[in-house]
C-alpha cells in the first residue's frame, strides 16, 4: 500500500540532522520538519536522529526542540508530542569513525522490523569547515545499499570559488551527484520563489526590467539579532554573501535546475570585482543601554576579529540589460529591524512636470 506522499508503507525513512544542537537546526530545521510531519508530508514511521558534538540528554534535547515550535491548539500539541517521540539524539565527533558507527547503530535500531527499503537522509546543518570529514564519515559508516541515501548540504558552500571546488570534489569522491542536494533555505521563502514568476510571467514588468527604465536597485538584508554564540561560524564567512542572480538573470530556457543555474552563473560572471571605494564595512558594538553585547564581546569571537557584521556595496553588471545601473547591497546583523527587501527605483519621466516628486519605486518585501 502506498503512503499519501507516494512511498510504500513497508519502507522506512530515517532523517539524520547533523549539527542538531546548533542555531540553524533549532530555529529552522526542526520547525520545518515538524511542519511537514503535522501536515502529513513525511513518510509513515519516519525517525529523526539528531547528531552533534554536544552531550545532551534526550529529554533536554526534546525540550529545546519543542521550545522553538509555534503551536495552535490541542490538536497541534498532540502532533508535536508524537513528533518529539520520533526524535532521538546521538553525540559524536565529525572526524571520528567510532562516532559515526554509534550513529549507524541508532539508525539500525530505528530500522528494526522494516520489510521494505531503508531510506536515509543526511541533513548537514553544519559550517563548511566540517563538510568534508562529516560526508566521508557518513559514506563509510552510515551508508546503506538496501534503499536510497541522500546528503543535503546547506549553504554557504565554501568561502570562495577555490574552497567551493575543494568541497565539490570531496563530496563527488564519496557520493553520486544524484545523491547530493545543495540548498539555501532562504530561497524557500514564498516571495523569493515568486520572483521568477514576477519577472518572466508578467508582460508589464518584463518590458521595464532593464537599464532603459530602471535607475538603480537596492537590496537590503537586516537582522535585529547579533551572532548569539555563533561567532566561530560567522567569523569565518562574514556577511558579504548571496547577491541577486534571480533578480538580474536572463530568462532561462526552461525551469529545469540546470537551465536556471546556467543563467544565474552568466549574470554573476558579468559582475566585476568589488573595489574598496565602493564598499562600506562595519562591526556592531555594545548597545547604548549596555544590555546587548558587541560583536567582539561574544566569547566565540576572536578578540582581534575584523570580520564585518555590516556591509554596504555598490556594483554594476556589465551586460546589455544592466549596463550603467548601480546595484546597492546592504546587509547586517544587530540592526534596528528585521527586513529583507528589493527596492527598484525607476528613471524620471522625460520632460517631467513634477520635479519635486520622488522617483517611482517598486518594493518587493521578502521578509517580514
Amino acid at each position: 500500500m502506498a503512503s499519501p506522499i507516494g512511498l510504500n508503507e513497508a519502507d522506512n525513512t530515517v532523517v539524520v540532522v547533523l549539527g542538531a544542537s546548533g542555531d540553524l537546526a533549532f530555529k529552522k530545521t526542526y520547525p520545518a520538519l515538524f511542519g511537514l510531519f503535522k501536515n502529513g508530508f513525511l513518510p509513515p514511521g519516519v525517525h529523526i536522529i539528531g547528531y552533534a558534538r554536544s552531550s545532551i540528554e534526550i529529554e533536554a534535547f526534546r525540550k529545546r526542540v519543542s521550545s522553538r515550535m509555534k503551536i495552535a491548539g490541542d490538536s497541534e500539541q498532540k502532533k508535536l508530542d508524537e513528533f518529539l517521540l520520533r526524535c532521538t539524539y546521538v553525540a559524536g565527533k565529525y572526524d571520528e569513525a567510532a562516532s559515526f558507527q554509534r550513529l549507524n547503530i541508532a539508525v539500525l535500531k530505528a530500522e528494526e522490523g522494516v520489510s521494505g527499503q531503508k531510506h536515509r537522509v543526511f541533513y548537514m546543518a553544519l559550517p563548511p569547515s566540517v563538510f568534508i570529514p562529516a560526508s566521508q564519515g557518513l559514506r563509510e559508516n552510515v551508508y546503506t545499499e538496501s534503499g536510497t541515501c541522500r546528503i543535503v548540504v546547506e549553504k554557504p558552500f565554501g568561502r570562495d570559488f577555490d574552497s567551493s571546488k575543494v568541497l565539490s570534489h570531496a563530496l563527488a569522491s564519496h557520493w553520486k551527484e544524484d545523491e547530493i542536494y545543495r540548498i539555501d533555505h532562504y530561497l524557500g521563502k514564498e516571495m523569493v520563489k515568486n520572483l521568477m514568476v514576477l519577472r518572466f510571467a508578467n508582460v508589464f514588468f518584463g518590458a521595464v526590467w532593464n537599464r532603459s527604465h530602471i535607475n538603480n536597485v537596492q537590496i537590503t538584508f537586516k537582522e535585529p539579532i547579533g551572532t548569539e554564540g555563533r561567532g566561530g561560524y560567522f567569523d569565518e564567512f562574514g556577511i558579504i554573501r548571496d547577491i541577486l542572480s534571480i533578480f538580474a538573470m536572463e530568462r532561462p530556457v526552461s525551469l529545469e535546475a540546470e537551465d536556471v543555474r546556467n543563467e544565474k552563473v552568466k549574470v554573476l560572471r558579468c559582475i566585476p570585482p568589488l573595489t574598496l571605494d565602493n564598499t562600506l564595512l562595519g562591526q556592531y558594538t555594545k548597545s547604548p543601554d549596555g544590555k546587548e553585547p558587541g560583536y567582539l564581546e561574544d566569547p566565540t569571537v576572536p578578540k582581534d576579529s575584523v570580520t564585518p557584521t555590516f556591509a554596504a556595496a555598490r556594483f554594476f553588471i556589465n551586460n546589455e540589460r544592466w549596463d550603467g545601473v548601480p546595484f546597492v547591497l546592504k546587509c547586517g546583523k544587530a540592526l534596528n529591524e528585521q527586513k529583507t527587501e528589493i527596492r527598484i527605483q525607476f528613471n524620471d519621466v522625460a520632460g517631467n512636470i513634477y520635479p519635486n516628486l520622488n522617483r517611482n519605486e517598486l518594493v518587493i518585501r521578502v521578509q517580514p
